[in-house]
């Protein structure tokens, strides 16, 4: 049997949408409190019946935080896929994030050790990954370096690989994925979804940033396929970044705005004008007492240029990726259907 954590999110439904299809048996982690709505609901993106693959999954209550527990709930279990993570870059949530991300994983791993798991795939991110300083494009050997200028959320990445790492070393096989930005449709409030809504409502800034860009499939599909016992003894122990295309901000903001029919984003957020948004909007939060609408973390280097190399996965199994405008096309047409339900 298969475990899932974080099933509720954007990776972990497709993920779960995925292996139902395929017929595996899965048992997933869930909060008492996790709405699984939104899991039904991407189902039913893709399949006129839902409820008959929603209805294979056996969800369980639990928490990575809570080791005693993950140890009953691996009995039985072959192989892990960890999507769950906290993300954020609220600098108040900094070291709830570290906390949960890395001990959480360390949990999972020693439990999986205990149980005898076989293998597990770990979503991290290319936050885990370091820079380059010569304009070349960043890969799986690319080494993270620790700097204060370094998100909370790319601490968390990094360390909570380090404890698969650990785990390869007493005798866990695994696989990592670093992925790009994720397009998908999820939760149309959070996450890069987020992107997606607030186009619809109108945008007027973009910023002049490249980063890397991929389908939620060409995450997925991926992870199971590196999982699969005819690529896995070849590709264990390694990791894979997971990224379709390098483009702009602005050239996305724009695809994004010609699908949705809505006006493309005609102002450009020069640094200093990013700089003077969060600024402002740390100050505001100190008189409403609500999280800031935008922060440091999230606002710094949206016009730095990083490229990504998403193409080891490619020259190892043959997979081959989404272009990014297929993605978001595919995406913004799901979220005008719910936005006329709506």
């Amino acid at each position: 049997m298969i475990f899932v954590t974080g099933g509720t999110g954007l990776v972990g439904a497709h993920l779960l949408f995925e292996l139902c299809s395929k017929e595996k048996k899965v048992r997933a982690l869930k909060r008492p409190t996790s709405n699984l709505n939104q899991v039904l609901h991407t189902f039913a993106y893709y399949t006129d019946k839902p409820r008959l693959l929603f209805d294979k999954i056996e969800w369980v209550d639990g928490d990575i935080l809570d080791y005693y527990s993950l140890e009953n709930l691996l009995s039985g279990i072959s192989e892990i896929y960890h999507c769950v993570a906290i993300v954020s870059f609220d600098s108040k949530e900094r070291q709830r994030m570290i906390s949960n991300n890395v001990e959480g994983t360390g949990n999972l791993v020693n439990a999986a050790i205990e149980n005898g798991v076989k293998k597990i795939c770990h979503v991290s991110s290319i936050a885990a990954l370091g820079k380059t300083q010569n304009g070349q494009s960043v890969t799986e050997e690319t080494n993270w370096v620790p700097s204060k200028k370094n998100s909370g959320y790319s601490e968390s990445k990094f360390f909570s690989e380090a404890e698969i790492w650990r785990g390869i070393e007493e005798g866990l096989d695994a696989i990592i994925v670093n992925p790009s930005i994720i397009f998908g449709p999820a939760n149309w409030e959070t996450g890069s979804a987020k992107i997606f809504k607030t186009i619809w409502d109108g945008m007027k800034f973009y910023t002049k940033g490249v980063t890397g860009f991929v389908d939620v499939f060409d995450v997925v599909r991926p992870m199971i396929a590196l999982m699969n016992d005819e690529n896995f003894e070849i590709c264990k122990n390694q990791r894979y970044l997971l990224s379709s295309e390098n483009l702009s901000y602005q050239e996305v903001f724009t695809q994004i705005a010609d699908v949705l029919q809505k006006p493309k984003p005609t102002i450009w957020a020069t640094d200093f004008l990013i700089g003077f948004v969060w600024r402002a909007a740390t100050f505001a939060s100190w008189f409403t007492r609500k999280p800031s609408l935008i922060t440091r973390e999230a606002a710094t280097g949206r016009n730095a240029v990083n490229n990504f190399n998403g193409s080891k996965v490619t020259r190892q199994i043959g997979y081959e990726y989404l272009p990014v405008s297929e993605s978001i096309t595919r995406t913004a047409l799901l979220l005008k259907k719910d936005m006329s339900v709506n």
